[in-house]
């Protein structure tokens, strides 16, 4: 059974949801004349992310936001705050490419902040993602496990696709000792759904450079949640602040590790 807090960020989700599918059927059409899009796709973007906020607001009013369009929101209560990102693979859902979620985080602030609980929302496949800490990971009430492959030449590595790490040298290394090490390499353009795909098994590993908070909070849990492990590039402790960001499933982390200590993008 799912706990209030999670029915809370699951009901929000699923109803913004249907509004972001609404707007993807007619993103497809807009393919045709090509007109608009951008700008139809980033209405989209405020107004899902507007519509979460009111749902809540509704059931926990005291709480601030940290959100990607509006930015901060402070709360009355100082100790809890709603991470969100609206719509996370706005690049694909502007070419009408079905890969895209909705994410939300519950962070508790304090000397060291932490995240409590977690959803990622995929609303073209119906599929949640959720955790909270110390309560497992799940997918539409099914308990995840991260996967079981041991092989970096079997596994599937998941990285973002910013557009230094085709013009700077010390990044295309990276790249390239990946595809020379991992069985398969893609840059899917939803760091959200792709921990949560890391959570659920489906991809091996991911690494990612440059992401902001709402980008990571929910999946970064759901893959620890899931008994994967999550770091900083060198193996110290996952930060949705920090400048990199490691998830994998237990066999392949170290060897992950070791493949990124010999890039020069990372030392």
């Amino acid at each position: 059974m799912r706990s209030p807090i999670i029915t809370v960020m699951s009901n929000a989700a699923i109803s913004a949801g249907k509004g972001l599918l609404r707007d993807f059927g007619e993103v497809d059409q807009l393919q045709v004349s090509r007109k608009g899009v951008a700008d139809f796709v980033t209405a989209s973007d405020i107004r899902t992310e507007k519509k979460l906020v009111s749902e809540l607001k509704r059931a926990r009013p005291d709480f601030g936001f940290l959100l990607e369009e509006q930015g901060q929101l402070p709360g009355k209560d100082p100790e809890y705050r709603w991470i969100i990102d609206p719509l996370d693979g706005t690049s694909n859902f502007i070419h009408a490419v079905p890969y895209f979620c909705i994410s939300i985080a519950l962070e508790r602030g304090g000397r060291t902040p932490e995240i409590t609980a977690g959803i990622v929302y995929d609303p073209i496949h119906n599929e949640l993602f959720y955790a909270e800490k110390g309560k497992g990971a799940f997918l539409n009430d099914r308990r995840l496990s991260a996967s079981g492959r041991d092989a970096l030449e079997d596994a599937m590595v998941v990285t973002s696709n910013p557009r230094a790490a085709f013009t700077e040298p010390a990044a295309q290394e990276t790249l390239r000792q990946m595809f020379l090490s991992a069985g398969s390499v893609r840059a899917t353009g939803a760091s959200a759904l792709d921990l949560a795909y890391v959570g659920a098994g489906r991809y091996d590993a991911c690494w990612f450079k440059g992401l902001k908070p709402w980008d990571a909070a929910a999946g970064l849990l759901i893959v620890q949640e899931a008994r994967g492990i999550v770091s900083d590039h060198a193996g110290g402790p996952a930060s949705i602040y920090g400048a990199t960001l490691l998830a994998s499933n237990p066999h392949l982390h170290g060897k992950m590790m070791k493949l990124l200590a010999g890039s020069p993008s990372n030392r």
